[in-house]
């Protein structure tokens, strides 16, 4: 499996460069057990991967595909497919199992919406995943520029759909709303683990709040599809696992991932195990048995895999299930 974590950043000025999570510099390290067969990808050396990566870098936009370390950028930039993360680079909060920068962040850019906008109509996607950092020194939270964003994909790309993964708007009265009406295809939250994880894996999170912005989404605009996704290998039970999704059905949310947790750096929170795809193709045969009108888990899994294809095949089952 190729390396794509990169340990520094850049820092205020041009050139300076800074730990990209410092406030894990003095956190004790975690061994990474050595990654099974089923878990390892292949280099991204496609045409396709670095013209995406070109323009992505032209445009001075920031991917969660880079940032997140991504395992599936081969994959999905050869085929000129990006998840676009807005509000800057540099994250707020400092969960302990995110590659993305932490730290102090940026002035937001206003050509920002654009840009997403523009690359979205040059690649010709039919599809685009639109997520952020947490930006927790807004007043809003980023909401109004996640507006922007869309409005400007729908001018630029009017055909193309538009799925949001965003922040859980903590502490932000009226933000949620904002986003909600701004009427996205796909309203992405994460609920990323279990409740009892919650306090060394999302410090910054409350379950409960995440819960209810999923849950708002539906009351506000009903045909509005909601998602969410999970991350299994950070030591929770299968109980805790089917728990979460019954907790994500109350909510009447539509579509939910789980991918295992790869440990980007020896600082971020250790591996527990390796879950089997047997056990994969198990969770997704319970979680279609309980209501989810669409499943994606798999060792690989992540928020914006194949997000086209399964929208297509999300708007398919609902028709199928009014019929």
């Amino acid at each position: 499996m190729p390396t794509l974590i990169d340990l520094r950043s850049e820092g205020e000025k041009p050139g300076e460069a800074r730990p990209r999570h410092p406030e894990k510099e003095r956190r004790p390290d975690n061994a990474s057990p050595r990654k099974p067969d089923w878990i390892r990808v292949k280099a991204p050396t496609s045409l396709g991967y670095h013209q995406t990566k070109e323009l992505v870098r032209d445009l001075k936009l920031h991917t969660v595909c880079e940032e997140a370390g991504c395992p599936n950028i081969g994959e999905c930039w050869s085929q000129k497919h990006a998840t676009f993360m807005i509000l800057g680079g540099i994250c707020t909060r400092a969960c302990s199992f995110c590659n993305v920068s932490t730290g102090k962040p940026s002035p937001l850019d206003e050509s920002e919406p654009e840009n997403v906008a523009h690359a979205t109509a040059k690649m010709g996607l039919k599809h685009v995943v639109v997520t952020s950092v947490d930006r927790d020194d807004l007043d809003d939270g980023g909401a109004d520029h996640f507006v922007r964003t869309i409005r400007a994909i729908r001018e630029a790309a009017p055909e193309t759909t538009i799925e949001i993964l965003t922040p859980d708007f903590l502490r932000k009265p009226g933000a949620a709303e904002l986003v909600i009406d701004a009427a996205p295809d796909v309203f992405n939250h994460n609920l990323e683990t279990v409740p009892r994880l919650y306090h060394s894996i999302r410090p910054g999170a409350r379950y409960y709040q995440s819960l209810r912005l999923l849950d708002s989404v539906k009351q506000r605009d009903p045909n509005q599809f909601t998602k969410s996704g999970l991350m299994v290998g950070l030591g929770e039970t299968k109980d805790e696992v089917l728990q979460v999704m019954d907790d994500l059905r109350v909510a009447n949310v539509d579509f939910l991932t789980i991918g295992q947790y790869l440990q980007p750096t020896k600082k971020h929170a250790a591996i527990d195990r390796f879950w089997t795809p047997e056990e994969f193709k198990a969770l997704e045969t319970i979680a279609y048995a309980k209501g989810f009108l669409m499943v994606s888990a798999s060792p690989l899994t992540r928020s914006s895999h194949h997000a086209g294809e399964d929208f297509a095949r999300l708007k398919a089952a609902r028709l199928a299930q009014q019929a």
